[in-house]
């Protein structure tokens, strides 16, 4: 069923697309790491035999984001080394390399905040896109934005810190605006920023649980994780 709410029209012009991406970006950029709780004489996270374990409670929420970004940075280095990339027309270079910044942004972000609590890197496995393909490329940007934003509205509500919301509320905010920009490119001109895929009959925005989001992402994160100690 099309969702028949209201939304603009050209949300994100070709003129525009940066600046869009922007405003939301500066945002979280401002937020900085006062609000992140971690002490760094607590004991780092504790080792999983080849893998990591993300913990529990707020921290083990923040892992969880933390191991999102990763992801998405990871990618988006991985599209700035590639064909489609090299021979793309300007404003795509431009977008490609503003969501790079940003998803590193996120990244570092979180390493930063959660400290010695922070889980080790996570190894990645991209071999079943063609970075040299815009299509391809496009589609799995789309995959990952999309999943990030439906993660963060699913584990948002399980964050005990409302300080730690306020961040989460940030960032989410930033990756719909990704995953606008990217619909835009695949369909430009479209009023159907949000797709049917994305939004139900209420208008309200899918979430995922931890299951659905770490089990998707699988198919890319070659790292086990362990996320037993988050809600279910």
């Amino acid at each position: 069923m099309k969702n028949e709410g209201i939304k603009p029209v050209r949300l994100v012009k070709s003129a525009n697309r940066r600046e869009f991406l922007k405003r939301g970006t500066l945002s979280v950029a401002t937020a900085g790491l006062l609000l992140v709780g971690c002490n760094e004489d607590e004991d780092m996270m504790p080792p999983m035999m080849g893998g990591v374990s993300l913990g529990s409670g707020d921290i083990g929420i923040l892992n969880y984001a933390y191991a999102l970004e990763q992801l998405e940075a990871a990618f988006y280095a991985a599209v700035l080394g590639g064909g489609y990339f090299a021979n793309a027309n300007a404003e795509e270079k431009t977008i490609m390399g503003d969501l790079e910044k940003h998803e590193r942004a996120h990244r570092e972000f979180f390493k930063a905040a959660l400290g010695n609590m922070a889980i080790a890197d996570l190894e990645v496995d991209f071999s079943s896109i063609d970075f040299n393909s815009r299509t391809s490329v496009l589609n799995a940007a789309k995959t990952f934005e999309d999943l990030g934003v439906a993660a963060y509205n699913g584990a948002g509500q399980f964050l005990e810190s409302s300080d730690f919301l306020l961040i989460a509320g940030k960032i989410v905010s930033v990756e719909a605006r990704h995953a606008a920009a990217i619909r835009d490119l695949i369909n430009p001109g479209s009023a159907d920023f949000a797709g049917d895929d994305l939004i139900d009959a209420n208008g309200l925005e899918r979430t995922l649980n931890f299951t659905q989001v770490l089990t998707a992402a699988s198919t890319y994160v070659k790292t086990p994780i362990d996320f037993s100690q988050l809600p279910s």
